[in-house]
């Protein structure tokens, strides 16, 4: 099989997300011989030729990796190629004689670069994103030096000569406060290991297993608020029906005058028929 070099471009994704995988997945995906062949020019030899190939037959690989960090608000785009370096350090530490495939190696290295990438970018965006935020930032920091926690009159004052809500210089206190977690959790760090980065960080949505059982809970819910409604009495489940369900939402009094009675025995009937359809729901 030909293995031509790929355009160094084909390494940065740039803002056509669409173009460049189309262009990833039209590269060849190495067989175990072939893999085995490049890795050992590149690590007998030094072969770069050998290294690039290695490189560009497993972009696929970096963007199914990336896109599933991508529900962090950061372009996929820069994820991918974070990816990519973790890819390369991988292919420069890559040995063949140690008997796995580049794949089974790489993985590490690229989420490990994602992670970092992710870890700097989402401290700078909790801390202080804003010109105000930024300003209040570096202020109350070095108003912390001399005060523990603020009191009511020291937050008043220190919002009164930045300009700001008494809540941001609240909320920036807790942020100064916080203190940062390691991405992995060492052996001996029980108490806090729960809280490390590495057990919540990457976004499963996109795990088959997890839509199927999310797909499996909402009929089953589906089906039981179905069978609670249908138990309801016709102005009950009517009642519910425009307050609740429909997309124009009906008002009290407007039920009211449909019914011709008071906007609070709608209520009443309202709340009787909610009570009724969580009993069902939880039997």
């Amino acid at each position: 099989m030909s293995k031509s070099l790929q355009p160094v471009a084909m390494l940065s994704p740039g803002e056509n997300i669409a173009s460049y995988m189309q262009g990833v997945n039209a590269i060849p995906i190495l067989s175990v011989e072939e893999e085995r062949s490049l890795a050992e020019r590149l690590y007998y030899h030094n072969d770069l030729d050998a290294a690039r190939n290695l490189v560009f037959s497993h972009l696929r690989f970096v963007v199914h990796i990336a896109r599933s960090y991508n529900g962090y608000g950061l372009p996929l785009a820069d994820l991918i190629q974070e990816g990519n370096v973790g890819l390369m350090k991988a292919v420069k530490r890559f040995n063949p004689e140690k008997g796995v495939r580049l794949v089974s190696f790489a993985v590490h290295w690229i989420k490990a670069e994602i992670h970092e990438y992710i870890l700097r970018n989402w401290r700078i965006v909790r801390v202080a994103t804003t010109k105000a935020q930024r300003k209040l930032f570096f202020n109350l920091r070095g108003a912390k030096k001399r005060l523990a926690w603020l009191n009511n009159d020291e937050a008043a004052a220190i919002a009164n000569d930045l300009g700001v809500e008494v809540s941001h210089v609240r909320e920036m206190e807790k942020r100064l406060a916080a203190r940062d977690t390691a991405f992995d959790v060492s052996d001996d760090d029980d108490d806090d290991g729960w809280q490390a980065p590495v057990h919540y960080l990457e976004d499963r949505r996109a795990d088959p297993a997890l839509q199927l059982e999310e797909a499996d809970w909402e009929e089953a819910s589906h089906d039981r608020l179905f069978s609670a409604l249908s138990a309801l009495d016709d102005r009950s489940r009517d009642i519910l029906q425009q307050r609740w369900l429909n997309e124009d939402k009906a008002t009290l009094h407007e039920l009211a005058a449909q019914y011709g009675v008071s906007a609070e025995r709608i209520r009443q009937l309202e709340q009787n028929a909610m009570k009724k359809v969580r009993a069902a729901m939880e039997a």
